[in-house]
């Protein structure tokens, strides 16, 4: 369930206005029971102003006075009638000036230790382009004899766990699982 924008002063208001139990309100604010007991004591957030969560539309009186009257029950948020915002796609991802002329290294590196990953996969992962990744395997690039390939991790292009998942993507869709033996026999 997702909690109230302010929750602590949600609670506030709650403790103050109602006679909901401290583990109704807990639960519905997202908080621990002790907290919301040091909030009625005072000993937390004094002089915050409280915020009525019936006016920003996270409960109606009728819920409220429905746990009110029974203390086991707990309230229910309303469902919101703005829609909530969605995270954006990432896009192309910016990489400061100095460390430009290390992505020809890594994607280097990449297309020898992982030649499965796809040139989608590479651009996603360190924020370069297609051709500038084709140039590097066919060793077209501008630059190619002063590449040396290197981990684009150390680099600081990308980190580890985003390399993780590309490369763990990569292999699923080719079908190999990293250390497979190899038919040598």
């Amino acid at each position: 369930m997702a909690e109230p924008l302010m929750p602590k002063a949600t609670a506030i208001w709650l403790v103050e206005n109602t006679s909901l139990t401290f583990e109704q309100i807990a639960e519905f604010c997202g908080l621990h029971m002790l907290e919301v007991q040091a909030i009625a004591d005072e000993e937390v957030a004094p002089g915050m102003q409280g915020i009525d969560p019936i006016i920003s539309g996270d409960l109606t009186w009728a819920e409220i006075e429905r746990c009110q009257d029974d203390s086991s029950a707990s309230l229910r948020r309303l469902e919101p009638s703005v829609p909530e915002p969605q995270a954006r796609p990432k896009g192309a991802r910016y990489t400061p000036v100095s460390k430009r002329q290390d992505r020809p290294d890594a994607i280097a590196w990449l297309v020898k230790h992982y030649p499965e990953l796809s040139d989608a996969q590479i651009s996603r992962l360190i924020g370069t382009t297609k051709p500038t990744i084709s140039s590097v395997r066919d060793k077209t690039h501008w630059n190619a004899p002063n590449i040396k390939p290197r981990n684009p991790v150390g680099l600081g292009l990308c980190s580890e766990g985003d390399l993780e998942k590309m490369v763990a993507v990569a292999r699923a869709r080719a079908g190999s699982v990293h250390g497979e033996a190899s038919p040598e026999s």
